[in-house]
């Protein structure tokens, strides 16, 4: 069970960071928005363990109300440092959509004994479920990749009673496993790249041959017009 402390706050979100406070929002479930304050130490920690798809019990200005989910995050571009956070409140009568995060797990045996490359397609999927029967992640067994070219779509994920996926489809792939690249693939590879580099070489010189000839064609013509 999660759980986190916020007060209503009066000032700007700008104000508040001045104090060393995360500016944030409550609403949904029929109620009013209420602007709030929140620790941003209590809240890194609270959002590496219970991300965006698990219920946490909200208490604001010291009394217990209700459930909520962490909606979105505003962060820093540079630092990343949260900025300002949406918490939405939950009608526990009523079905809700969530991302829920993939939990990788296992070793496939088409990577460890054949030599195959694993590519992981997904790290969530968006699904409908009433908030008594949500779950932060699902597992994703890679054991079932077995040979090479064999894939997990949604459909194969055992996602429990009472919840519907809503996106991607299910013929989407999760996971698959393909062929290791040949030595020739490789070298076909590395020509190509060899080859755009020479091309955007090329390029810059020849501009830079073209900037010259303007440039020389211009002191021609300010000779011509000194002799005149």
């Amino acid at each position: 069970m999660y759980n986190i402390e916020v007060e209503k706050r009066e000032v700007k979100g700008e104000k508040l960071r001045e104090k060393g406070l995360l500016p944030g929002v409550v609403y949904g479930a029929g109620t009013k928005s209420v602007s709030i304050s929140i620790n941003p130490t209590q809240f890194v920690k609270l959002y590496q363990e219970a991300g965006m798809a698990s219920l946490i019990d909200m208490k604001l200005d010291g009394k217990e109300d209700g459930k909520i989910l962490i909606q979105d995050i505003q962060r820093d571009p540079v630092s990343e440092r949260p900025l300002h956070v949406d918490l939405k409140r939950i009608d526990m009568n009523k079905t809700l959509r969530a991302f829920v995060a993939l939990n990788y797990v296992g070793i496939a045996p088409a990577v460890k004994e054949l030599g195959g490359i694993l590519i992981k397609n997904l790290e969530e999927i968006e699904i409908e479920c009433l908030p008594k029967d949500l779950v932060s992640e699902f597992d994703v067994d890679l054991v079932q990749l077995k040979t090479i070219e064999d894939t997990i779509k949604v459909g194969d994920l055992e996602i429990p009673a009472g919840m519907e996926v809503i996106s991607p489809s299910l013929t989407t792939p999760v996971a698959t496993v393909t062929a290791p690249m040949t030595d020739e693939e490789i070298q076909a590879l590395e020509d190509k790249d060899n080859d755009v580099s020479k091309v955007e070489v090329e390029g810059e010189e020849k501009e830079g041959e073209e900037k010259e000839g303007e440039e020389g064609e211009k002191k021609e013509e300010e000779k011509k017009e000194e002799k005149k």
